[in-house]
């Protein structure tokens, strides 16, 4: 892989996660409960990796600040609004990624 300036590649990484966040507001439809089963991570793991960044760059940055750069709204009225009810096919299958985890050491 080629060096890219340190700057070019922030910008880089920056649109990619502009594009996510993006990606994910078109697909509203897609549950933080199923981004957890396929990927381990939903939009909050999201808002938590931005107070992290945040705080690296010692930039305050709160829970709620974060997700709302990551819901484009306040979490409550997103939650509102498209969140559903987790079904007992999601539950299971969260529980058993769960107990996977464990058993292979992850936290």
């Amino acid at each position: 892989m080629k060096a890219l300036d340190p700057q070019i590649q922030t910008e880089i990484e920056a649109a990619a996660f502009r594009r996510l966040l993006q990606h994910l507001d078109n697909n509203k439809d897609v549950q933080n409960i199923d981004l957890m089963i396929l990927a381990d991570f939903c939009r909050n793991c999201l808002a938590k990796w931005l107070m992290a960044a945040a705080e690296d760059q010692d930039v305050e940055l709160n829970y709620d600040e974060a997700r709302e750069m990551v819901y484009g709204m306040p979490y409550e009225e997103w939650k509102d609004l498209y969140q559903q009810p987790a079904t007992e096919a999601q539950l299971k299958a969260f529980a058993e990624r769960e107990a996977a985890r464990k058993a292979r050491g992850d936290h």
